[in-house]
C-alpha cells in the first residue's frame, strides 16, 4: 500500500507537470478558519517573541483560500497536495487527518474543469471508464421522481419514510438542504458511479458554498461533484469572484454557526481582500487522495490505505 500510494502521487506531479500546471505550497496554520457550519478546525497556539500572548491558529481544513489568494496575485494555474485536518470525522471515509489535492484553472468553467478531472482520473485508472455527468434535479427526478429544487419537506419525509430511512418520520432536519442531502446520502449515493466516472453538477442555489450562482429559474449553483463506485472523490466550483458576495455568505454560515451552537471562528480577510482586488475567472476542485487511493485499489475502508490512521497516530 505504501508502495501504491507513492506510485499514485508520482503519476499526479506528473500529470501536472505535463499540463504546465505549478505546485505550490501554502501555510497548514492560520489566523483563520473556514467558516462552513458543517466543519470544524482543529487548533494550536503559537508563543514567540513579539507576541505578548498566545496567538491561537487553526489548521487547514482546505488549502482553498490561500490559492486563490495566488491567483489573485497572478499566478496562473495551480496545484496542491497536502495533508487537511477536519475535526469530528472519523469512519469508514473519513480519518480527520487527511491528503487533499487541489487545483485551480484560470479560464475554464466547471464543465471543461469536469474534463480535466476524468482525464486525470482515467489516466490513473487501470482501463478507463466511461464519464456520466447528470444534473442535480435529473438525478433526483431519476432516482426518486422528486424535483429537488421545488419540493416540500413533507414530500421529502414521505419519500425517507418509504425508503426505509431511520427516524424520518419525527426527524427536524430544519431546512430543505438537510432533506435534500439525507435523501442524497441514504438514497441515491449508492447507486452513483456504477462502473463509470459520475459527475453531478448544478447543485441548488443554496448550496452554492464558493461557487458562482447562475440566475434563472431556479437559479443554480455552479459546481459538481465527482462518485465512482457510490464514493464522493471530489468537489468543484466555477469560483465565486466577487469580495462582497462572499463577505455576505461568510456571514450567513456564522449566522448559521450561532444558531447550531457551534464556535464562531474569524472568517479569512486576506481572502477577501484578494477577491476585491480582482480573482481571475476560474475553476477550482478538491479531490481526496486517499478515497482515489481506495478506488484504485479495491478497498473498503480509509485506514486500509493509511499507514498510521488515528487510533494508530
Amino acid at each position: 500500500m505504501l508502495r501504491a500510494r507513492a506510485r499514485l502521487l508520482a503519476d499526479i506531479r506528473g500529470f501536472f507537470q505535463g499540463l504546465g500546471v505549478m505546485e505550490v505550497e501554502t501555510p497548514v496554520c492560520s489566523g483563520c478558519a473556514s467558516t462552513d457550519p458543517m466543519l470544524e478546525s482543529f487548533t494550536t497556539s503559537f508563543t514567540g517573541p513579539g507576541v505578548p500572548e498566545a496567538k491561537e491558529l487553526f489548521l487547514h481544513t482546505s488549502p482553498e483560500f490561500p490559492m486563490k489568494r495566488l491567483l489573485a496575485a497572478g499566478s496562473g494555474p495551480v496545484y496542491q497536495m497536502c495533508k487537511v485536518f477536519r475535526n469530528g470525522e472519523s469512519g469508514r471515509m473519513h480519518n480527520p487527518e487527511f491528503t487533499l489535492l487541489e487545483w485551480y484553472r484560470p479560464g475554464y468553467d466547471h464543465h471543461r474543469l469536469m474534463g480535466e478531472v476524468a482525464e486525470l482520473i482515467n489516466g490513473l485508472l487501470p482501463a478507463p471508464l466511461p464519464v456520466e455527468r447528470i444534473s442535480y434535479g435529473e438525478l433526483f427526478q431519476g432516482h426518486l421522481g422528486l424535483d429537488p429544487h421545488r419540493c416540500s419537506v413533507e414530500e421529502m419525509r414521505g419519500h425517507a419514510i418509504k425508503a426505509g430511512v431511520t427516524g424520518s418520520e419525527s426527524l427536524d432536519l430544519h431546512s430543505v438542504d438537510g432533506w435534500l442531502d439525507l435523501l442524497l446520502t441514504h438514497c441515491i449515493e449508492p447507486h452513483l458511479g456504477r462502473g463509470s466516472l459520475c459527475f453531478v453538477y448544478d447543485y441548488p442555489a443554496t448550496q452554492a458554498s464558493l461557487s458562482r450562482i447562475r440566475p434563472g429559474t431556479p437559479p443554480l449553483a455552479e459546481r459538481f461533484e465527482l462518485y465512482i463506485e457510490g464514493i464522493e472523490l471530489a468537489n468543484g466550483f466555477h469560483e465565486l469572484a466577487s469580495g462582497p458576495e462572499q463577505r455576505g455568505r461568510f456571514n450567513a454560515d456564522l449566522e448559521q454557526r450561532r444558531t447550531n451552537g457551534a464556535r464562531e471562528v474569524p472568517m479569512d480577510e486576506l481572502l477577501l481582500a484578494a477577491l476585491d482586488a480582482g480573482l481571475p475567472e476560474c475553476s477550482g476542485v478538491a479531490l481526496g487522495v486517499d478515497r482515489l487511493l481506495m478506488c484504485l485499489t479495491g478497498t473498503s475502508h480509509i485506514q486500509d490505505v493509511l499507514a498510521f490512521p488515528l487510533e494508530r497516530a
